[in-house]
């Protein structure tokens, strides 16, 4: 019986992998055809993701679509307040998060960072995707920005977010019936961990502390320009 057990878990843990095998190389060709990229990049970039999704309980869909805005697939890109690489991680914003991360310009550990942190805001906001959103980002127009953009890499990413959304308001509406709604922003049951309480955490500390700099600012009569700039825990100005 314990035999039969074995190979049952092993024979599901096989078709595991071999479905999340199947969705990276998707993803790659499609970052390939449609991004420039080229194949071990664009591989890299696709198995860090779904990493980095199956860690975090994110759909990849989400996380391409982050990095698709926030750097368009470019490693080395930079931004305000030293926002670096695929997801314009900053690292002085999350110096606790990022102690043994060496090189941000690496996907794997960029895009990892970026999960952690959108992560903490979703454990910081109980779940709510939009609000975690507008924490990374800054606003509420980025929220939708990426709500919007998600759907450009939902059919690529489709079996493994389909299957983490499943019940969500999408699979209840019609497309022509759903017009404002956010198909993502109910899709999520964030668990509680002691490594996402230590992520939310930060991601609270992140938010009050850029409060405080901006209150400083505007007090001492900063333009809007820098105070808007600060308006990002994460620290992308959009």
């Amino acid at each position: 019986m314990s035999r039969l057990l074995c190979l049952i878990v092993l024979s599901l843990g096989l078709a595991q992998t071999a479905a999340a095998d199947e969705n990276s190389d998707r993803i790659s060709t499609y970052l390939t055809h449609k991004f420039g990229l080229n194949k071990d990049k664009a591989q890299k970039i696709s198995d860090a993701v779904q990493s980095a999704a199956s860690k975090y309980s994110l759909p990849p869909a989400l996380l391409l679509a982050i990095i698709s805005i926030e750097s368009r697939f470019k490693e080395k890109a930079r931004g305000a307040n030293g926002a670096t690489g695929l997801m314009q991680v900053v690292p002085q914003a999350h110096r606790g998060l990022l102690r043994n991360v060496k090189d941000l310009t690496e996907p794997g550990a960029n895009i990892e960072a970026g999960s952690a942190i959108l992560y903490g805001y979703m454990r910081s906001a109980n779940g709510d995707l939009n609000a975690a959103l507008k924490s990374y980002g800054g606003s509420k127009a980025y929220a939708q920005k990426v709500t919007l953009r998600v759907e450009d890499f939902s059919a690529v990413a489709a079996p493994q977010d389909k299957a983490q959304a499943g019940g969500g308001p999408a699979a209840s509406c019609e497309a022509d019936r759903c017009d404002g709604a956010n198909p993502w922003a109910d899709a999520f049951s964030v668990p509680a961990t002691p490594a996402a309480n230590a992520v939310a955490s930060g991601a609270r500390a992140a938010s009050a502390a850029v409060a405080v700099s901006s209150s400083s600012a505007s007090a001492s009569g900063s333009g809007s320009t820098s105070a808007s700039m600060s308006g990002s825990p994460r620290g992308a100005s959009k």
